[in-house]
């Protein structure tokens, strides 16, 4: 799952640091927006059959590599 998941943000953010530094500000480094955020939802549901509705996640909780695996781990 943790392989999938990275694969599919470096594809959505385009660099290949969020596999190298799972701790990168994926917000700060501005390799995601809100629209791409969107877009990785929609895949972690394609792919993990995880519904993680946007209300319920800030943008802190989500601002890393590691902190979405997270997110997806405990709703697995």
């Amino acid at each position: 799952m943790e392989e999938k998941l990275l694969d599919i943000l470096e594809e959505i953010c385009g660099d290949s640091v969020v596999k190298e530094d799972q701790d990168v500000n994926l917000v700060d480094e501005g390799l995601m927006d809100s629209l791409d955020f969107t877009e990785l939802i929609v895949a972690i549901e394609k792919n993990f059959g995880v519904i993680i509705p946007p209300s319920e996640v800030t943008r802190e909780e989500s601002d890393t590599p590691n902190k979405i695996i997270g997110i997806v781990r405990e709703r697995l």
